[in-house]
């Protein structure tokens, strides 16, 4: 056996798969529903991954509607259009899309505390 045939172990990469697959916006077509603290008791939701199909505009326009809460829809270069709401508003969220029929509720993945 050479000394060229020696396996030298790598570190473990926990990220590995994570990184293997594309990071863009609507991996696997999960929409992912997160919250974001901002100060004191204050919150965002954000909202990514939904289908470049759907007009973000009018989903808002319907979300700030059902909810009484004020967003709006921000362009990320690395997330494609996000749409920010203020407050606690995931299990809202997610319940309307799937009503709304346009996320099916499988396919969307909640994060946060």
């Amino acid at each position: 056996m050479s000394e060229l045939d020696v396996q030298i172990p790598t570190a473990f990469d926990p990220f590995a798969e994570a990184n293997a697959e594309d990071s863009g916006a609507g991996t696997k077509e999960y929409v992912h529903i997160r919250i974001q603290q901002r100060n004191g008791r204050k919150s965002l939701t954000t909202v990514q991954g939904l289908k470049k199909e759907f007009s973000y505009n009018k989903i808002l326009k319907d979300l700030k509607k059902e909810f009484c809460c004020n967003g709006t829809v921000v362009q990320d270069p690395e997330l494609g259009q996000v749409i920010q709401l203020q407050g606690d508003q995931r299990k809202n969220v997610s319940t309307f899309l799937t009503q709304a029929g346009i996320v099916k509720k499988e396919h969307i993945k909640i994060h946060g505390f």
